[in-house]
């Protein structure tokens, strides 16, 4: 994963006044001419495409008719099994190496979970807490940035001062964690450790040892690693997959760490399997609240996905087609990007090796004008400053791309709408 830095030998930023309002005129022209097409595009959120929820079509007739026995016997049609069936939990342990005690199986969304988590914290107070976070006079959040809109949403929704740190190529701003958990009302951070949203950005073992072995003034900080995109490839490559867990414990901060994947985008993005992985103590004290909350998760679901599967190479197989219907699409926004916009140094990008997103940083101050031009020529984006907490950028200069749902004909079509918006709101913005 690598930032590509646009080097363009002529800015538009030098362009003298008579050079940029030729520019811009003719830059205008090709936006009016983009809008007389009356397009309906859509590039907001990244969800599989048709043809991705199509491979998992064999989903919806298993476990077959007659066969609901878990591999421990349990009727997966009846009641109970808070923890999830032992079928799924082992594919998911072996796909991310941790032990399958680790493991709980939840239902489709792991972002549940995490609510679920975080307003028990808040009313009863975790394991390791002193008093409920209602409680305290303030409760703070860190958020590398740019992050995932719904994260900040959670943390938004239970008032937390939400605290800013830069996402980096190798993981969050370290010295700059490491500065905030001094505080003890910093009570916890989000981490996205693989092809995070929407940089891409992969988070290193060093970065990791440091976040699991750092000295928090809070007794119960935590730390919520939602590895959406574990093994989200756009390659042959299988990213590394970092036992957060394992390595709390080594460090001695076993219940620090509240990890998180789904099938989400592997199967059907609606009705998949979710999980949690954590220490002991953490899976006895979110096992008291979900025991009240309900009676077990879909298990039948579960089976149906382990019979799916098989095992993890099953999973790896499944998104290596994943992978073949997402690439060219990445590849075709970038291919654009580059053709329409390097050579005027107005923005820079990500080139991520998987997940669902490219983060595109356009000149500051006019990311918001880009989105509000896009939408004139009928191409929905996700709003300027929706990767940052209250959806406020300070630089005003980031957006989120999602390739993934279009097919590559309309993506072409609504990628080049982008890059006119973006070349006419830099040439607004440099004019004046």
């Amino acid at each position: 994963m690598r930032r590509y830095a646009v080097m363009s030998s002529v800015s538009l930023q030098d362009f003298d006044a008579e050079r940029i309002g030729l520019f811009h005129e003719d830059i205008k022209r090709k936006f009016d001419e983009l809008k007389s097409k009356n397009l309906k595009l859509d590039l907001t959120r990244g969800k599989p495409s048709s043809e991705q929820l199509d491979f998992a079509d064999e989903l919806l007739a298993l476990p077959g008719k007659g066969d609901f026995k878990a591999a421990d016997g349990t009727d997966v049609r009846n009641y109970g099994g808070l923890d999830g069936i032992v079928d799924i939990r082992q594919i998911w342990a072996d796909l991310l190496g941790v032990p399958v005690e680790q493991v709980l199986a939840g239902d489709a969304s792991s972002l549940n979970i995490m609510f679920d988590v975080i307003s028990w914290s808040y009313i009863f107070g975790n394991n390791d807490s002193v008093q409920p976070w209602s409680k305290e006079e303030t409760v703070k959040w860190i958020c590398p940035v740019p992050g995932y809109d719904r994260h900040f949403s959670i943390t938004e929704r239970f008032g937390f001062e939400m605290i800013s740190v830069p996402m980096n190529e190798d993981g969050p701003d370290m010295d700059a964690v490491e500065e905030l958990v001094k505080d003890p009302q910093v009570k916890g951070m989000w981490v996205v450790p693989v092809f995070s949203n929407p940089t891409g950005f992969t988070v290193s073992e060093d970065v990791a040892k440091r976040l699991s072995t750092m000295e928090t003034a809070a007794p119960d900080f935590r730390v919520v690693w939602d590895n959406a995109y574990a093994v989200h490839t756009l390659t042959d490559e299988f990213p590394e997959v970092i036992d957060i867990v394992g390595l709390g414990e080594t460090a001695g901060n076993p219940n620090r760490f509240w990890a998180f994947t789904s099938t989400s985008k592997i199967t059907l993005a609606g009705a998949g399997v979710s999980f949690f992985m954590t220490s002991a103590e953490n899976r006895k004290w979110y096992s008291g609240h979900a025991g009240i909350r309900g009676i077990g998760p879909n298990k039948v679901n579960q089976l149906a996905h382990a019979r799916y599967f098989g095992d993890a190479e099953g999973v790896r197989a499944v998104m290596r087609k994943h992978a073949a219907s997402l690439a060219p699409k990445f590849n075709k926004v970038l291919e654009i990007l580059d053709s329409r916009l390097a050579e005027y140094g107005v923005a820079q990008w990500t080139v991520p090796a998987g997940g669902y997103f490219i983060s595109l940083d356009v000149v500051p101050g006019t990311a918001s004008r880009v989105a509000e031009l896009a939408k004139e020529a009928g191409i929905a984006l996700t709003g300027a400053g929706s990767s940052f907490p209250l959806r406020q950028d300070p630089e005003n200069k980031n957006l989120r791309l999602a390739p993934s749902l279009p097919p590559v004909e309309e993506l072409e079509v609504a990628m080049d709408g982008v890059a006119t918006c973006v070349l006419l709101a830099a040439a607004e913005h440099y004019a004046n």
